[in-house]
């Protein structure tokens, strides 16, 4: 899709630099707060409508933003419309992601599932808002400075920290996941399943290797993986939708760094030692979420997930 240098201004104007995209990156992790607001305008939609529902994301938004996008609901319109031209169906891609994995996690309670490591957990609500998973120990990781906000909010929505959770700050670029998990109390003999919404895509590939090199060698029998990811066109910025995801993060300070081939993925989870891969694509959880009232609503074929199991 080609476009012009006037209207690459525009969006540049009505989606970076507005208002609301200010407010977002004055409050703790733009992402994560990005991926709050996907969740919370889902769950505004009627029971039998929304695809996934968080009634605690709402709480991870900047008040003043709520306010603005109130009193600006045309600006707030164009903007999700021009997004829509660039990426369209990206927005009901991430609320199938959502449903997706909580599916997934309670699929894997069901089957025994003993230990849960959320790693770029963000704003993850998971623990909270899926009953069962307050019988099992959590491990939230993310980055100090995004684990200090999610701390504070929950601490703000609940009054306390929820014993069930433990929370892992961590760089994962420079500081070594295996030693903090360790101390936090984490169980290398446990079957456990390493949830990574929204995050390898942001690793640099020897990082990726890291973090999966750990799963691997450090989880009990059964464990597994779940992630999503984008084609390298996406990633390095070569296709006119990557383009424009690029200014996005660049602005962020937030850049895609690693992608991954859909023809390639099985090969490249076997090497790295696992089994079992499933591949979930566009096509298959736009079948398995989006039917009735939802059956006009586009998802992006850019964004697939896969789960696999830890030789």
């Amino acid at each position: 899709m080609e476009r012009s240098e006037n209207s690459e201004s525009e969006y540049k104007e009505q989606f970076y630099d507005s208002k609301s995209f200010k407010e977002i990156k004055v409050q703790g992790n733009s992402t994560a707060m990005t991926i709050a607001i996907v969740r919370w305008e889902e769950s505004q939609k009627p029971e039998g409508e929304r695809i996934c529902y968080d009634p605690y994301a709402v709480r991870f938004i900047s008040p003043d933003l709520l306010d603005w996008a109130a009193r600006n609901p045309e600006k707030v319109k164009a903007t999700r419309t021009q997004g829509d031209r660039i990426l369209p169906g990206l927005q009901n891609s991430l609320v199938a992601r959502v449903r997706f994995f909580d599916d997934f996690v309670e699929s894997s309670l069901a089957t025994g599932l003993e230990q849960l490591v959320i790693l770029g957990a963000g704003y993850d609500t998971r623990a909270y808002r899926i009953e069962a998973l307050k019988k099992i120990r959590i491990f939230e990781v993310d980055h100090p400075g995004t684990q200090d906000v999610k701390i504070e909010m929950i601490k703000r929505i609940f009054g306390h920290l929820s014993d069930h959770v433990a929370y892992v700050s961590v760089d994962l670029a420079t500081e070594d996941l295996g030693l903090k998990l360790l101390e936090r109390g984490y169980d290398k003999s446990k079957k456990t399943l390493f949830l990574m919404e929204g995050l390898l895509y942001y690793l640099s590939p020897s990082v990726v290797d890291k973090v999966l090199s750990f799963t691997v060698k450090s989880s009990g029998k059964g464990s597994s993986i779940l992630f999503d990811y984008y084609p390298p066109s996406i990633t390095d910025g070569t296709s006119d939708a990557g383009r424009f995801l690029k200014i996005s993060l660049e602005k962020s300070g937030t850049p895609f760094q690693f992608g991954l081939d859909e023809r390639m993925v099985e090969t490249f989870l076997a090497q790295r030692g696992f089994s079992q891969v499933h591949n979930v694509t566009s096509e298959d959880y736009k079948k398995a979420y989006f039917q009735g009232a939802n059956k006009g609503r586009a998802v992006s074929s850019l964004l697939n997930f896969v789960h696999a199991v830890i030789k």
